[in-house]
């Protein structure tokens, strides 16, 4: 797009009084031009950068954080927060889950015995560290900091405002973390995406136990299926966490968090399978998600449904309270009309417009391979509306030179951050040929080049790229690398050895990236 014609498509439905003056300066002709060109499509077994930045590998799988725990297997969303009255920073990783023959030697199969699984449950969940900056600009892991800690899929976690699911106020830990959030008062949403694949999924027909297509946790421990699927709340500087309900229960990917101006919260999450929907809670009280009114989104309508049991006759004939509701929410959504979605993944909010962009991955089985991401304008630009408009933002594609996308960040000038996620048996075959290895990409908002998007970084080989987060203190940008060589056959046939020496096992990591072309970026 022409530089106006990109931002009027930015700004559209924008109450311009709604934006901070500091953001709108961004916007003006004489923004700064960018002179660094982005990377070409690249299939190599490395992380590399495009000209303009540098970046250092941070932590990676089975490092070390303190004498008794280790850094998890694959590492996805990121978020920091500061330290309380003091330097350096706390921050959050998911672990979303773990390749049987990276952590076994092999896939263990039925062989598999209890201490198998005691090994594989802290695997999961997610690691909290201690990070400093240091004065070379790299980052690193303060090691044995009071602060690091684990929380994982052995950890006991209750259920927010003591409610009880299938008999128990309280679930035995935290898996298949995938994206998230961060609430206005310093706390960390992790989201439960895939959990069917440990402990398997209720037949809703006759309420029998379908098995787990994967791990099969199911046969060691009599958790239900029920206990996962949520969004957790952590608060960093203890590592207590609790569970809500009120978001419902499917594949969260994330909860991404706006605060109205009387401290009630909005939280949008999507749910990553083929054909679901997108959520809103509008929540009850101030600082205080574990109650609310959860929203389904209808884009033919424009409108968001409530999921309330007491609006809606046929909720009440399907459902026999409110909880049942929460835990079959993708049979509530699509009883009252929800809109099937192409895998809606991660979701954020622009600073500048206020408009809500959702990553839509794709959809094999529709034929949409590609994905795009997806913008909602919420009416009067008020995140609290129940009626809005949409719009593709942009589409997969070689015109567009990406395809797939997943993790969505904004920095402080608007620029849009996202990453993609084509799996790694499909990478460069059929409809992504010519694309390459997945990657990070910015839109530029501004300057000459504005609508430009360009490839920033590429993951090493079946690796994808997630967890974009910025730092607190500077431009710098923290980038998860997940599974590398994750369709290896076994340990003598290795697709990828990143971030080691060929031939080694490879193990996710975090990388920090910055450079001038950051700094010139979000000058």
């Amino acid at each position: 797009m022409k530089r106006r014609t990109f931002l009027d498509f930015m700004l559209k439905g924008t109450a311009v009084s709604l934006i901070p003056l500091n953001l709108v300066s961004c916007t003006n002709e004489g923004a700064s031009t960018i002179n660094y060109e982005g990377l070409s499509p690249q299939t190599d077994d490395l992380f590399k950068v495009m000209d303009g930045l540098k970046f250092n590998l941070l932590i990676k799988q089975g490092d070390k954080i303190s004498g008794s725990d280790h850094f998890g297997f694959h590492n996805d969303f990121t978020a920091m927060i500061a330290k309380p009255n003091d330097s350096g920073y706390i921050l959050w990783v998911n672990h979303e889950y773990f390749n049987p023959l990276f952590l076994h030697g092999k896939d263990l199969g039925d062989a598999k015995t209890i201490k198998d699984v005691e090994k594989e449950l802290y695997e999961v969940g997610g690691s909290l560290v201690e990070v400093n900056r240091n004065e070379d600009g790299s980052w690193s892991v303060v090691q044995d900091s009071i602060y690091n800690r684990r929380i994982h899929a052995g950890t006991t976690i209750p259920f927010s405002n003591q409610t009880e699911v299938l008999g128990r106020k309280e679930a035995m830990g935290t898996l298949a973390n995938c994206a998230g959030g961060k609430t206005p008062w310093g706390t960390i949403l992790t989201c439960e995406e895939n959990y069917d694949s440990f402990y398997g999924e209720r037949n809703l027909e006759d309420g029998s136990l379908i098995a787990s297509d994967y791990y099969g946790w199911e046969k060691f421990y009599d958790n239900p299926p029920e206990h996962y699927g949520w969004v957790v709340e952590i608060d960093p500087l203890t590592g207590s966490a609790k569970k809500h309900t009120s978001m419902g229960r499917c594949a969260h990917e994330c909860a991404t968090v706006k605060q109205l101006e009387d401290k009630r919260c909005i939280v949008y999450t999507g749910d990553d399978s083929n054909d679901e929907h997108l959520y809103k809670l509008i929540s009850k009280n101030p600082e205080d998600l574990s109650e609310g009114t959860l929203y389904v989104a209808n884009l033919e309508l424009g409108k968001w449904i409530s999921l309330d049991i007491n609006d809606h006759q046929i909720l009440k004939e399907n459902f026999k309270d409110q909880l049942d509701i929460q835990i079959h929410v993708r049979k509530a959504a699509k009883l009252v009309g929800a809109t099937p979605l192409a895998r809606p993944e991660d979701i954020e909010i622009d600073p500048l417009s206020g408009h809500v962009y959702v990553a839509l991955t794709n959809n094999k089985p529709k034929g949409n391979y590609l994905g795009s991401i997806m913008k909602i304008m919420e009416s009067n630009n008020d995140h609290e509306s129940l009626t809005f408009e949409y719009e593709t933002f942009l589409a997969g594609g070689v015109e567009t030179g990406f395809a797939c996308p997943d993790n969505l960040v904004f920095d402080a000038n608007g620029n849009l951050w996202f990453t993609t996620d084509i799996s790694g048996s499909s990478i460069s075959q059929g409809p992504y040929e010519g694309l390459g290895n997945n990657a990070l990409f910015v839109v530029l908002r501004s300057g000459e080049r504005a609508g430009e998007i360009i490839r920033v970084a590429t993951a090493p080989k079946d690796a994808e790229l997630t967890g974009v987060s910025f730092a607190l203190d500077s431009n710098d940008l923290f980038v998860c690398v997940q599974h590398p060589g994750e369709s290896s056959a076994d340990l003598d046939n290795l697709t990828s050895s990143w971030p080691g020496e060929p031939g080694e096992r490879p193990r996710s990591g975090i990388v920090v990236l910055n450079g001038p072309f950051m700094d010139q970026l979000l000058a």
